[in-house]
C-alpha cells in the first residue's frame, strides 16, 4: 500500500469514529500533494475535505472555492474530453457556494467542448485489394468526418503499419476485406486482436455473415460486419456500432 493509500485510509477511519478534524487535516495535505501534479483526485480529496467541515458545523466555502479554482486551471490544459468534465466539476462546485455568475461561466465553457468530442475520429485503416471499393471507401469516410485515412492493398504493408499506430498509442478502426492477396483477413484479425483484443475491427466482404470463416472471425473480436456491396449508411452504422463499443 502506497504512503497517499495510507493517509487516505487513516482520514477514512477517522471520518467514521466522528473525528472530522483529523480527517480534514489529512485531506488537505493530500489533496496540496495532488494539485501539484494536476491530478483530478485533488478535486475529489477537496469535496472530502469540506464535507468534514459541515460535520464540524463550519462554513465550507474556502475548500469548495479552492476545488472549484483547481478544476478550472485543469480545464485549460486537458483534452477537450476532459476538459469538458473539469469545467463541469467546476459549476458544481460553485453552485454549492452560491457563486451563480461562476457557475454559468464553466457550464457554458464545457458546452463549448461537445461539438469538438463528437467531431473527434480515431485514424481509419481501410485494408482491401480492389482500387474500386478503397476509392469508395475513401470517399464515404470523407463524407463521415474521417481525414486520417491509411490505405493497403495487401496484408503485410497493413499488419506493419497497424503495429506502429497501436504502439504509438493510437486506436485505429481497421476496414477489413477477408480476400487479400498474400494473408486472408480472417488470419489479418486473428493476428491483430492477440496483439490488441480491443482493437476495432471493421468485416467488410461480399461473403455473407452466416459463413463459417466470417463467423469466427466475429467470435475472435470484431466488432462490426458489412457486406459488399454497401452504401454510406451502413458505413455509418457499422462505424457507430464501433464506436458506441457494441458488437453487432
Amino acid at each position: 500500500m502506497t504512503k497517499e493509500s495510507s493517509k487516505l485510509d487513516l482520514a477514512c477511519t477517522y471520518l467514521k469514529n466522528n473525528q472530522p478534524i483529523s480527517a480534514h487535516n489529512i485531506l488537505m495535505t493530500l489533496a496540496e500533494s495532488e494539485m501539484k501534479k494536476n491530478d483530478f483526485r485533488a478535486g475529489i480529496l477537496l469535496l472530502l475535505a469540506a464535507e468534514c467541515k459541515i460535520k464540524q458545523g463550519k462554513d465550507k466555502n474556502d475548500e469548495l472555492l479552492q476545488a472549484a479554482k483547481f478544476y478550472q486551471k485543469l480545464a485549460k490544459k486537458e483534452k477537450p474530453s476532459n476538459a469538458k468534465y473539469a469545467y463541469l466539476c467546476a459549476a458544481k462546485c460553485f453552485l454549492r457556494i452560491g457563486k451563480y455568475d461562476n457557475a454559468m461561466d464553466a457550464f457554458a465553457k464545457a458546452k463549448k467542448y461537445i461539438h469538438h468530442i463528437i467531431e473527434e475520429k480515431k485514424p481509419i485503416v481501410v485494408v482491401d485489394d480492389s482500387p474500386a471499393i478503397t476509392l469508395k471507401l475513401n470517399d464515404y469516410l470523407q463524407k463521415l468526418g474521417y481525414k486520417d485515412v491509411h490505405t493497403f492493398t495487401d496484408g503485410q504493408s497493413a499488419l506493419k503499419s497497424i503495429k506502429k499506430l497501436i504502439q504509438s498509442s493510437q486506436n485505429p478502426i481497421i476496414l477489413l476485406d477477408m480476400d487479400l492477396p498474400d494473408i486472408t483477413g480472417d488470419e489479418i484479425a486473428k493476428t491483430l486482436l492477440k496483439l490488441k483484443p480491443d482493437l476495432s475491427i471493421i468485416l467488410i466482404t461480399a461473403d455473407e455473415k452466416t459463413n463459417p470463416r466470417v463467423r469466427k472471425t466475429i467470435g475472435w473480436g470484431s466488432t462490426a460486419f458489412v457486406q459488399k456491396p454497401f452504401t454510406i449508411n451502413e458505413l455509418k452504422n457499422a462505424l457507430d456500432v464501433t464506436m458506441s463499443g457494441s458488437i453487432t
